[in-house]
Order: C-alpha cells, then structure tokens, then sequence
C-alpha cells in the first residue's frame, strides 16, 4: 500500500542524515589511537586525517566521504521507496537533491560528535558527481589549478564552490528551472561559509600549505 509522500520525503531525509553522519575521519584516526578533533585544524575531514594521521587513512576517508554523497543520491531515494511502495517518486529529481543535501548537513554537523562535523567538500564533491558531472568537472579543475599553484587546500575547495555554483547556471537553468541551479548554489555558499576560519588565516597569512611530507604524530 502506498504511503503519503511526506513518509517518503522523511524517511530518506533521515536516513540521509544519518549515512552523511557517519564521522569516518575521526574513526579512521582513533584506529591510529589519537582523537583527530585534537590535532592539526582540529577539522574531522579527510584533510585533516591525511597531514597529521596517516596518508592512506586521509584517502579513505576521502573516498568514505565521497561515497555518503553518492549513497545520498543514488541509493537512498531508491531503497526508501522500495521499502514504502513508491518507487516512481524515488526516482525525482528533487527526492535524489534532498538525499544528497542531508547527507552533507549529516557530515557537517554530525550528531555522533556533538553536532560537530566537517566542511562537506568530499560529501558534496560525491553528491554533485551523481547530479552534475559537467558542473563538478569544472570545480575539479579549477580546485586542481589553485591547489597546485598554492597549495592551499582551503583555497582551492573555495575557488571549486565558487566555480561550481556559477558553472551550475548555464547548465540547467535552461532544462530545469531556477529551483535546481538556486540549490546547488546556496550549497557552495554553504561551503564556503564553513571555510570561513581558513578565509581569515588566508588573509592573515597563518594558513597551512599542503606538504606531502611525512608528519609525526
């Protein structure tokens, strides 16, 4: 029997949340036996997780916060109307945009540490593959470009949500609406906004740059 759609709506919602609550950067550090939230930013991500931790940890927990982003989009839609008896509306558009986003705001403010999380970029980079190729590939470049001329991966995460939330326009207002660009820019805001510590140390000159040498623990 089909359900009301807000059960739809809240379920995934929910699940969504919790899947992009998942902190695997500062469970990958405990294996290590040091609480990530103490060392170097301070920030529970992939970043922080690859120069104070260990560089393989730092990559999977990229690649484990990437993967929240696609199973926001792509997978919980689908099971929850599977398990609700309506899978023709967890195939929309909107339903896959709302996954996706929930999983950031699960990531961002995780309720496993306090409602204290990360910046999302990896969770939102995985979102915007499954919604946006075209907009993320120019964000990839653009973060590739600033990063490897600066080395500050603040910077380019900032310049790819700047890139990605104009590159968005040209693409889909046309096909979709004002409704899909507007979202998908207030999340580059969004992600911009929690990179405002690292705007005021960027312009104060006391951000890190990126080495790829070893660190001690």
């Amino acid at each position: 029997m089909n359900l009301p759609i807000i059960y739809l709506w809240s379920l995934c919602g929910i699940a969504a949340y919790l899947v992009g609550s998942l902190p695997f950067g500062f469970l990958l550090a405990r294996t290590k036996g040091v609480d990530i939230r103490r060392l170097g930013s301070g920030n529970i991500g992939a970043t922080n997780v690859f120069r104070t931790v260990s560089k393989p940890l730092g990559l999977l927990a990229f690649l484990l916060d990437f993967a929240k982003g696609l199973c926001g989009v792509l997978l919980l839609p689908w099971l929850t109307g599977q398990l609700l008896g309506q899978p023709e509306l967890a195939g929309s558009r909107a339903l896959a945009l709302f996954g996706g986003i929930m999983t950031v705001v699960g990531h961002n403010w995780t309720c496993f540490l306090g409602f204290k999380g990360g910046k999302g970029v990896a969770t939102s980079a995985g979102m915007l593959l499954a919604l946006t190729p075209p907009a993320v590939g120019v964000g990839l470049a653009l973060w590739l470009v600033t990063f490897f001329t600066t080395r500050y991966v603040s910077l380019a995460s900032i310049a790819a949500a700047i890139s990605l939330g104009i590159a968005v326009w040209p693409l889909y207002y046309a096909k979709e609406g004002l409704w899909f660009p507007a979202i998908l820019t207030l999340l580059a805001i969004l992600t911009i906004w929690k990179h405002r510590s690292n705007i005021v140390r960027l312009y104060l000159g006391t951000e890190s740059r990126f080495s790829f040498k070893k660190r001690k623990l």
